[in-house]
């Protein structure tokens, strides 16, 4: 005879609920290296805007104020337009990562 369907689930999502869900080491690295490539694309995508974001001011500002055409040589301008990108990369790295795993935990947390 059984338990009529309608019953069934309402009993298994009750005990759902209750129960604490704990994902298999498995599902758990794949979710992680998932969250890390997200984050590197994230984190490429916003190095090269930076560096373009960054280059034109620079390399203007060496041509035309005279300060900067005094003291920045090859070496400087590099390091402020690398500077800028690496900063901007690890920065969206990081927040990527961290947001991607919040969602993973909430997701996880109502299942």
């Amino acid at each position: 005879m059984g338990i009529p369907s309608e019953a069934r689930d309402i009993w298994e999502n009750a005990r759902r609920k209750n129960s604490v869900v704990i994902p298999s080491p498995a599902e758990d690295h794949k979710a992680a290296k998932d969250c890390v490539q997200e984050g590197v694309r994230a984190g490429l995508k916003a190095a090269v805007i930076a560096c373009v974001a960054s280059a034109v001011p620079t390399l203007v500002a060496v041509r035309t104020i005279p300060w900067a055409k005094a003291n920045l040589n090859y070496t400087g301008q590099a390091l402020v337009i690398s500077g800028a990108s690496i900063a901007a990369y690890f920065i969206t790295v990081d927040k990527t990562i961290l947001e991607c795993a919040r969602r993973n935990a909430q997701y996880n947390k109502r299942a």
